[in-house]
């Protein structure tokens, strides 16, 4: 799938009138690119080593020539290559940005920015890169392919994201509902331990008032059965009294008795008229 065009050139000696640094940049770009197709001639096998000595090469040439687009170019795909994706995606995008009349170059350059934010998983952005290299080259096949395949895995990222997205949400919406059933419960609960409370509050109230009652009813039997003890004390000695009274009648009248007997009886004398 991650199929990397890297674009390789090998600049020619352009004779006597080459100045001394630009046959050195040149010498260098030769050797490195020597060194790259060594270290791609085995596809299964990553050649580190020879990787490494292109990008030293390439170097080299910048050193001669700063400004050399081919070096850097190619200096970006030996990092590429070593897997130092940052490095290279940052030396594709300074070449991609150059001022150059070669809309190719620039097109390889935004394919090949493409593939590392590719590798890197940074879809959003290979799939910018890969629509301006296609602003620059719209008959690139193999551009096209990667911008579909990075299209459809950010599609399915997003669908999966979505649906962790809707489970969470329905995660969330299932805890909300359990917690307000759980409040609903313990809301049952509280009421029906406030009804039983109250109900033993209330059954305690009737406890309290019968015992009241009771107590309120003993205490009157024991007032009525004090009341009739005094009543039926009252009247032993209201009888006592009346039986004084009578003693007293008795012996007054006895007193009159003995003072009629012993008074003397005058007769009358009847007068002869």
């Amino acid at each position: 799938m991650n199929k990397v065009k890297l674009l390789l050139i090998s600049l020619f000696v352009l004779g006597s009138i080459a100045s001394v640094n630009a046959q050195n940049e040149r010498k260098y770009i030769r050797r490195g690119n020597s060194a790259y197709n060594k270290a791609v001639i085995d596809s299964v096998t990553v050649d580190s080593t020879k990787y490494a000595d292109a990008e030293n090469y390439y170097r080299k040439a910048l050193e001669e020539d700063p400004n050399n687009w081919d070096a850097s170019y190619n200096l970006a795909n030996a990092l590429f290559r070593q897997g130092k994706l940052e490095d290279a995606a940052r030396q594709y995008q300074a070449v991609a940005q150059r001022n150059i009349d070669s809309k190719t170059k620039r097109a390889n350059a935004y394919h090949n920015l493409g593939n590392c934010m590719l590798m890197g998983n940074n879809l959003q952005a290979a799939i910018e890169a890969y629509k301006e290299s296609l602003r620059n080259d719209p008959t690139n096949l193999e551009t096209k392919y990667n911008l579909a395949w990075a299209q459809n895995k950010l599609k399915e990222q997003q669908d999966q994201q979505n649906e962790q997205n809707q489970n969470q949400n329905q995660n969330q919406d299932q805890q909300q509902d359990q917690q307000k059933q759980d409040n609903q419960q313990d809301q049952n609960q509280n009421q029906d331990n406030k009804q039983d409370q109250q109900k033993q509050d209330s059954d305690q109230n009737q406890d309290q008032q019968q015992n009241q009652q009771n107590q309120n009813q003993q205490n009157q039997n024991q007032d009525q059965q004090q009341g009739e003890q005094n009543e039926h004390q009252m009247s032993k000695e209201d009888a006592m009294r009346i039986l004084e009274a009578l003693e007293n009648d008795e012996k007054d009248v006895q007193d009159k008795v003995q003072k009629q007997k012993a008074k003397p009886v005058q007769r009358r004398t009847q007068k002869d008229w």
